[in-house]
């Protein structure tokens, strides 16, 4: 059976359970010995893990056919903080948010509903994050990182489903081994909620049920890589927009939370890796 995890919202980590070590008395570890360090290690990276950063609270279904960001932020919201808010004028207001933030269409027409970039810019805004757009060109790849970054944060995924039409929440993960431990792992199986339930889509098929746990297969049917668009707005290229949007072409997309070290961290990497071109270059 996996190791499984709650977020840290409801529930207390405990360390011996995060890492599927077993509680024992101080009499029983002298008599047996203390495994090392490198032991208990390659132990939680053989075994299967599972986090859920979900009650069944946290579900809110859009209130129409096109707040599906709304209702997502909501729901993420909702496993982030301390209570619960299922209101539709909470959802109204996301939406607004996130539609204010989205920035204009590639095509130059009127938006209806609101962008992945107005998604992570309301969360952002409200304190949620730091929450950025992450792409990937296959389903297994997005889903490690996701869940690499589930695991660090403690904060849910935004999924951009139907070619980027939809909005879905990844709530939690089942993956083959601790994504903390190790990056030798794979994940099995993805908890999601999708705003629309039930109702769900005659082209991509039905809803998943809130908190419902898919398959990657199971989940690859409905998230699929983001669609080409156009990058001319009003007749004329706009660069702004083809920057975020066109580079995220035919790539599975997601809303990706992470920690403001992890960013510096990888800053650091790309200065470091500078330097030391040039001074080969100098040499």
């Amino acid at each position: 059976m996996p190791v499984r995890v709650r977020g840290s919202r409801r529930l207390p980590i405990l360390l011996a359970a995060a890492l599927g070590f077993a509680v024992v008395s101080p009499l029983t570890v002298l008599a047996q010995g203390t495994p090392s360090a490198a032991d208990q290690l390659r132990a939680a990276a053989s075994t299967p893990f599972s986090l859920d950063l979900s009650t069944k609270g946290d579900f809110v279904a859009q209130t129409n056919f096109v707040q599906c960001v709304g209702a997502s932020m909501q729901m993420m919201l909702n496993m982030i903080r301390a209570e619960d808010d299922r209101t539709a004028a909470t959802q109204l207001e996301l939406q607004n948010l996130a539609r204010s933030t989205s920035g204009h269409r590639p095509d130059g027409r009127q938006r209806q509903g609101a962008s992945i970039r107005g998604w992570t810019a309301g969360l952002n805004q409200l304190g949620a994050g730091p929450y950025r757009i992450t792409g990937a060109t296959d389903i297994q790849s997005i889903l490690k990182i996701a869940a690499e970054a589930m695991r660090e944060t403690n904060r849910p995924v935004g999924l951009l489903v139907w070619r980027g039409r939809h909005a879905w929440v990844m709530a939690g993960f089942t993956a083959t081994a601790d994504p903390r431990t190790t990056d030798d792992f794979e994940v099995t199986n993805v908890i999601v909620m999708d705003p629309l339930y039930p109702y769900g889509s005659k082209t991509w098929g039905p809803s998943p049920k809130p908190r419902e746990s898919l398959t990657v297969e199971e989940l690859g049917r409905q998230f699929v890589p983001r669609g080409q668009r156009s990058s001319t707005l009003n007749g004329s290229t706009s660069s702004g927009v083809m920057s975020w949007s066109q580079g995220l072409a035919g790539k599975y997309v997601v809303a990706l939370p992470y920690e403001m070290v992890e960013m510096w961290r990888s800053v650091r990497s790309e200065l470091l890796r500078e330097v030391g071109t040039s001074s080969a270059a100098g040499a």
